[in-house]
């Protein structure tokens, strides 16, 4: 069985403010040396996917110059390999996706021309480690037309942000968009699994007609098809529900369960290399509870807190409860608690950056 992997990696968030001034959602970085996307693709690529499209449109520079050639995936190969598509503009107008459905459909030749016969399509912005071989099995044995993948969602989720899903002996009965007074806490992850030529004629039928959202032709078929759900029982986040979930996540790979199911299970994650030297802990430093990633220099006090490549920390000062993305400076004797700082930040001596009610975010190359 051959399988083509789609990523819908376009998305941008207003509630992720300056995180995604410059980059989208799907290249957030995220514990230490990762990027968001890299765990839906690592999950493809290590359910035996050898070709992959990943969908973007919105401030793609940063995600692109990630993937480059998909060299870290194994997907710099003559067969399959790893496909970035993205909107363009030519002389017969501007072809900007409207939608998920209608991103797939402006770019049905790689649908077309592509040897699988199943389409599994995910999003670059969520956190996640899954065996994708059982569902594909599930979706099999059950004899499903398109299978959904959805998980029971806990009190620590907003389940007015997410698909509520209504499931009768694996079928799916109805989907509410976002529903105000939800029914439920089984939502739907933004997976799909389904026959390629299926997909096509769903496109070509809805797409056509103005309908650009793929979640939404789903529901329509709900009567018509066997749409089952797939339930996952495993760690699934969302970056691009906020900065508070965006901070929630990284701060969740400081709990030991959470990095061995993320890191050790159903096979690696892999992302782009860098040559840095290992992180350097001076005689000085206190370091408790904290992710120190490579190319780290710590004299200082750091607790609770990731800090991503090339981070340094001077003596004196102290970094509790914060994400600290690469290359940021933080001075002698400076002070940041409950904090996110982008790239490149810089916290001059004896500054001070704390969020008390909400988080502190400094966006890329600010000056404190």
């Amino acid at each position: 069985m051959k399988v083509l992997g789609l990523i819908l990696a376009g998305g941008h968030s207003e509630s992720l403010g300056s995180l995604v001034s410059k980059r989208a959602s799907a290249a957030l970085p995220v514990f230490g040396k990762y990027r968001a996307i890299d765990f839906t693709l690592s999950n493809m690529v290590n359910a035996g996917i050898r070709k992959v499209g990943v969908l973007t449109q919105y401030n793609p520079r940063s995600l692109m110059d990630h993937l480059g050639s998909g060299k870290e995936w194994d997907l710099d190969r003559k067969n399959g390999g790893l496909f970035i598509l993205q909107p363009y503009v030519s002389a017969e107008g501007s072809y900007w996706y409207k939608g998920t459905a209608d991103a797939i459909f402006q770019n049905m030749t790689i649908l077309r021309r592509g040897e699988e016969d199943y389409v599994l399509i995910g999003s670059g912005d969520h956190i996640y480690k899954i065996d994708f071989t059982q569902m594909f099995n599930f979706h099999f044995s059950t004899g499903a037309d398109i299978t959904l993948l959805v998980k029971y969602l806990d009190e620590t989720y907003d389940l007015t942000k997410y698909g509520i899903v209504q499931m009768e002996d694996h079928k799916i009965v109805s989907i509410e968009e976002k529903p105000q007074n939800p029914r439920g806490n089984l939502a739907f992850l933004g997976v799909y699994f389904m026959n390629k030529y299926l997909l096509m004629e769903l496109l070509y039928n809805y797409v056509t007609k103005g309908e650009n959202d793929l979640l939404n032709i789903v529901i329509s078929q709900l009567g018509k098809l066997k749409v089952h759900g797939y339930v996952f029982n495993g760690y699934w986040r969302n970056v691009k529900k906020g900065i508070d979930e965006y901070f929630r996540i990284n701060m969740d790979a400081l709990r030991k369960e959470i990095r061995e199911e993320l890191f050790y299970k159903h096979g690696k994650v892999y992302t782009k290399l860098k040559d840095l030297p290992p992180p350097k802990i001076g005689s000085s430093a206190v370091v408790k509870n904290s992710i120190i990633s490579d190319g780290c220099i710590v004299n200082g006090h750091v607790e609770n807190a990731v800090l991503f490549r090339g981070v340094m920390v001077r003596a004196g000062a102290v970094v509790e409860n914060a994400v600290v993305m690469q290359d940021t400076m933080i001075e002698e004797g400076a002070v940041v608690k409950n904090a996110i700082l982008d790239k490149e930040v810089l916290i001059r001596q004896q500054g001070r950056l704390v969020g008390k009610e909400k988080l502190a975010v400094m966006e890329k190359r600010a000056v404190l």
